[in-house]
């Protein structure tokens, strides 16, 4: 059973940080991708982030140079550090798992079949 917890959501400023776990159990991480997606209030799904096991990553443009991904394989957590946030980042953020291979698509996350619960993100202006 794929198990995804996330945390680290919150309420901050525009121009703040924050930073999302995502602690994933019940596979064997090397088989799996994990990525993260986002839903605003009144839109629709839009993937974040995908990251293969090998560590390659496939961003979605408007979080480029903002975002980061981080691994901690022995604890089996990937880590989403947000910077500059702005007011259109707000959203429930979602982290998903599945088997893939190939070249990362960022698109594809939403599509994933474990997910989480996802964590709420709010940036006021």
């Amino acid at each position: 059973q794929v198990q995804l917890l996330e945390s680290g959501g919150g309420s901050v400023q525009a121009g703040g940080s924050l930073r999302l776990s995502c602690a994933a159990s019940g596979y064997t991480y090397s088989d799996y991708s994990l990525g993260w997606f986002r839903q605003g209030p009144g839109k629709e799904p839009e993937g974040v982030v995908m990251i293969l096991s090998d560590g390659r990553t496939s961003w979605a443009d408007s979080v480029k140079g903002r975002f980061t991904i981080s691994k901690d394989n022995a604890n089996n957590t990937v880590y989403l550090q947000m910077n500059s946030l702005k007011p259109e980042d707000t959203a429930m953020y979602v982290c998903a798992a599945d088997r893939f291979v190939g070249t990362p698509v960022v698109d594809y996350v939403i599509t994933f079949r474990w997910r989480g619960q996802g964590t709420q993100v709010t940036v006021s202006s």
